[in-house]
């Protein structure tokens, strides 16, 4: 059970890991918790691309280092993505605020 409780968190860790990762290796800034304020305000591209890798890090020791992770097991899958998932939808309200992504315009 607990196994389950690491992938879902692993799959949150490595899903958030995407957007910062990727803006840093664009040179974007982006919000991180070490903006200020604190995930609303702009860290710079070395910063975002520092906290991806830690957040690749963290899910990797939470999914192949906990328990014995198996892509067929449809239970280990399922917390993974779920974790995935909601990591996913709550970064895109969130950060959807400020790009956004919450109320685009129609052309």
């Amino acid at each position: 059970m607990l196994d389950l409780v690491a992938y879902f968190f692993g799959g949150a860790f490595l899903t958030n890991a995407i957007p910062h990762v990727v803006a840093g290796m664009m040179g974007e800034p982006f919000q991180s918790p070490f903006a200020k304020p604190r995930g609303e305000g702009l860290s710079s591209s070395t910063v975002n691309i520092l906290w991806g890798f830690f957040n690749l890090l963290v899910g990797y020791l939470l999914v192949c280092r906990v328990g014995d992770f198996g892509l067929r097991t449809t239970s280990h899958v399922a917390a993974l993505g779920l974790g995935g998932l909601l990591m996913g939808l709550f970064a895109a309200r969130h950060f959807g605020r400020f790009h956004g992504g919450n109320e685009p315009t129609r052309s």
